[in-house]
């Protein structure tokens, strides 16, 4: 899916209807005792950076979520019943979290209490004006310190109508919006056609969340995991790493505002002929890191590239079709003496990955808790990440482009740099937010199109090496 913002995710005009929870539904939560089920660690550090940069005095939208297209004149209330479907098939969307002191509760609605509310916005026939709207109705809507934190929008037309969906990120992943298109098409197709849906029963995200916090709990300040965490945040000069290049940031100065790039990188054929070359390291995930190293150093003379690496925690398959923020995170060091040139960076990226990857099943929340230390969150994104998914085998990727569906994410503000690299059928979809400053601007251009460069290079060679052989063979 191509990930972007909805300032460039193709809105066109039309007549807006949305959806959220009812005014009874709102009320009977309420109402409800705590379940006894807590957050997730992801979720409560989520939540408490969102209050914290609050308290701070900055209202700052994280929201993420999707859009994409129903062909041919839709029938509303058979879309309005594939959302309530969608809604109940999750548990996540009917759970959220009341704070008692500085403490967290979760409670969870169940599904019969669950009902939507139409409500016909009205036309809009400027794409800019409906952009406005869509953006400051999910800001407002689809926020970690408010419940219900997400809304439901339909733009209407004859030929077709434009659905778009936004959560707060507390409740979904990326991997989950990429699944929404498909598994919302098939919903609404049953309901449209009076038959039940042709979809498994789905694990919970809330039962996830359970599991994995008690297995966080157990370890202490003395574990393994902490020490190894406990030294690379100490090389880091006691921080979590950002993208080591001049981002013309001012030390100590506010939040800025961020920017975003958006691009197809390299077509499918090179993006093919790279992955070739690095399966033998581990993949195209290895290719981008060991890349990456090699292009901060140039730009930014850092003899070491850190960076922490985000990995899903779908360990096992029942959790595969649930939504939810099923992620972790593990640190790699590349020593730029050890890794001069590619193949000397695949190698080294290989083994840093195959030692730390288990650390990524452990909440680094639950860590930086256990340091001791003083993380005190004053931005939204604990540190700068380079994300690379195969999205081409996410049910329904081939009609993507057919569907005009994005993956949407809200640019605002921040000190991080966050690059997402999706592998589609069409080619190697290139996303990345990062400060507005011009420094930052220049680097992460630099940085692009050194990316793309470096992808090109190892694909023609990978492509020499297939055809020597028929050389030879003369």
């Amino acid at each position: 899916m191509r990930i972007t913002d909805i300032q460039r995710c193709e809105v066109r005009p039309g007549r807006l209807v949305e959806w959220a929870l009812s005014p009874a539904t709102v009320a009977a939560a309420a109402d409800l005792p705590e379940d006894p089920r807590p957050p997730a660690y992801l979720q409560e550090s989520h939540i408490r950076t969102a209050q914290s940069v609050h308290e701070d005095g900055l209202f700052v939208p994280t929201w993420i979520g999707t859009a994409f297209d129903i062909p041919g004149t839709v029938d509303l209330d058979a879309l309005q019943e594939a959302l309530r479907g969608w809604t109940l098939r999750h548990e996540t969307l009917r759970s959220g979290f009341r704070w008692d002191g500085d403490e967290m509760h979760r409670f969870t609605l169940d599904t019969e209490a669950v009902s939507l509310q139409r409500e016909d916005i009205g036309d809009f026939p400027d794409a800019e004006q409906l952009v406005e709207h869509l953006q400051n109705r999910f800001d407002t809507v689809a926020n970690a310190l408010r419940w219900p934190n997400f809304l439901y929008a339909a733009v209407i037309r004859d030929d077709c109508t434009s659905v778009y969906i936004a959560f707060d990120h507390s409740n979904v992943d990326s991997y989950s919006i990429q699944r929404i298109p498909a598994e919302m098409s098939e919903l609404y197709a049953a309901a449209v056609e009076g038959r039940p849906a042709k979809q498994s029963p789905v694990s919970s995200y809330v039962d996830f969340c359970e599991i994995e916090r008690a297995d966080a709990d157990r370890i202490d300040g003395k574990h393994a995991i902490v020490g190894r965490w406990r030294e690379f945040i100490k090389r880091c000069n006691g921080k979590l790493p950002n993208f080591p290049v001049p981002l013309g940031l001012e030390p100590g100065g506010p939040l800025p505002t961020q920017k975003l790039m958006s691009e197809m990188l390299v077509d499918a054929d090179s993006v093919a002929a790279f992955e070739a070359y690095c399966r033998p390291f581990g993949g195209s995930l290895v290719g981008m890191l060991a890349a990456t190293s090699l292009i901060v150093n140039e730009i930014g003379g850092q003899p070491v590239y850190r960076a922490v690496v985000p990995f899903h925690t779908r360990v096992k398959s029942k959790w595969s079709d649930s939504v939810g923020w099923y992620v972790g995170g593990a640190p790699i060091e590349v020593p730029i003496d050890e890794a001069p040139d590619f193949l000397g960076a695949l190698k080294v990226v290989r083994a840093e990955l195959q030692a730390n990857r288990p650390l990524a099943q452990m909440p680094l929340a639950r860590v930086l808790r256990l340091l001791g230390s003083d993380f005190r969150p004053t931005s939204p994104d604990l540190y700068s990440i380079v994300s690379f998914v195969d999205a081409r085998g996410i049910s329904g990727a081939e009609r993507w482009d057919e569907l005009a569906a994005y993956g949407l994410v809200r640019v605002s503000y921040g000190d991080q740099v966050c690059i997402w690299l999706n592998r589609l059928h069409e080619g190697l979809w290139f996303t990345c937010r990062y400060p507005d400053t011009d420094i930052a601007y220049k680097n992460m251009r630099l940085y692009t199109e050194r990316l793309g460069d470096v992808i090109l290079e190892v694909a023609r060679e990978q492509r020499a090496r297939e055809l020597a052989p028929h050389d030879l063979a003369g």
